[in-house]
């Protein structure tokens, strides 16, 4: 029998093995990723737990353009199962949510801090409608590590940290937005602490993205409330927050680092951009603008031994002043012009304009 080769054949067959033999080894240990059917509850469950208890890295893909709504909680908490490995989580223009006719209160996803790594990344997904209005994350409960990659939290309430709880853990967050976020009590989107138990202060690291219109309603930390822990803001916007106190950002023996980050528009009744409490807070090519306290320090209030250093910034344009008490900032100066108090609710005669009588 005649064997024929066609010159063409050999060459392909040449060039697979070429090819096959430069191509990098895929591990053997590596965890094939887990699908999900779009809004398929009981799979997403059931993956979390697969992920849970894979020797390597979890890996789940969730359907794009889809909306997976929790209707019960999975445990007393939690409308997740908890994450106890370490799972990522992927979509695309992807939504989590408890459902808004739910009767049981529950936030979606619980990082615990002990057994283990436990870390839950998150890509380019939104956690919303998370409620626990007598406990603390609304949206997520952090205490292990948590990577949030352009994803959204939105809407969540709890009595305090409505949107993410993150109490000794390492919380990452990659262009992403934590917005309309509202606790009765402090931490309107972010509360970054420490874990009494373990004596372990939070690590908050931010780059990109933006804390937009969250609102703590008695206490303090409108869009971020740094207690006893660390925070690193990198190219932020902190705007449109409301609290008593640091309507944008509260700070209480805390160390914050600002870096070409903005604070406008955020209302309080003191430190309305920022209250720094026995704390330090450094600012580096950073603007706090257009923020309105109704009694005192609508940039920033400064206040019982605290330390804030202003590197290449602005703080400008803020009601009724820039900082308070006066002097507490170096480099920080009062509006030029005289502002009306807001009790008047009469805004003063734009520049050259004559005033009616």
């Amino acid at each position: 029998m005649k064997i024929i080769l066609r010159s063409g054949a050999v060459t392909a067959a040449i060039g697979v093995g070429l090819s096959l033999a430069v191509l990098p080894a895929v591990p053997a240990g590596a965890a094939a990723a887990i699908r999900v059917p779009c809004n398929d509850i009981t799979a997403l469950k059931n993956a979390i737990n697969r992920a849970n208890a894979s020797a390597n890295a979890g890996r789940i893909v969730l359907a794009s353009h889809c909306t997976y709504t929790l209707t019960t909680a999975d445990n007393p908490d939690d409308g997740l199962p908890e994450i106890t490995g370490n799972v990522t989580i992927t979509g695309r223009d992807t939504t989590i949510r408890r459902s808004p006719s739910a009767t049981q209160d529950f936030r979606i996803f619980h990082v615990p801090a002990a057994g283990g790594p436990r870390t839950l990344t998150l890509d380019s997904l939104t956690v919303s409608g998370g409620s626990l209005p007598n406990f603390a994350g609304g949206g997520l409960w952090n205490n292990g590590t948590l990577n949030l990659n352009r994803t959204t939290v939105r809407d969540n309430r709890a009595e305090t940290s409505a949107g993410i709880h993150n109490t000794g853990g390492r919380l990452n967050l990659d262009h992403s937005t934590v917005e309309r976020n509202t606790a009765t009590r402090n931490g309107g989107g972010i509360l970054n602490g420490r874990n009494q138990l373990l004596d372990q202060p939070g690590t908050l690291t931010m780059k990109g993205g933006a804390l937009l219109n969250n609102r703590a309603l008695n206490d303090g930390g409108g869009g971020l409330e740094n207690l006893r822990s660390t925070a690193n803001l990198d190219s932020v916007a902190v705007k449109g927050n409301t609290a008593p106190r640091g309507g944008g950002i509260n700070q209480f023996v805390g160390t914050l680092h600002l870096k070409s980050a903005t604070l406008s528009n955020n209302i309080a009744v003191t430190g309305a951009g920022l209250r720094n409490s026995f704390s330090t807070a450094t600012l580096v090519r950073s603007l706090v603008t257009r923020n309105t306290a109704i009694t005192a320090g609508g940039g920033i209030f400064n206040e019982n031994s605290s330390s804030v250093m202003l590197r290449d910034s602005r703080v400008v344009r803020n009601r009724p002043d820039n900082c308070s008490p006066a002097g507490s900032v170096s480099g920080c100066t009062d509006p030029t012009r005289t502002v009306t108090p807001l009790s008047s609710q009469v805004s003063p005669p734009a520049k050259g304009s004559k005033a009616r009588k």
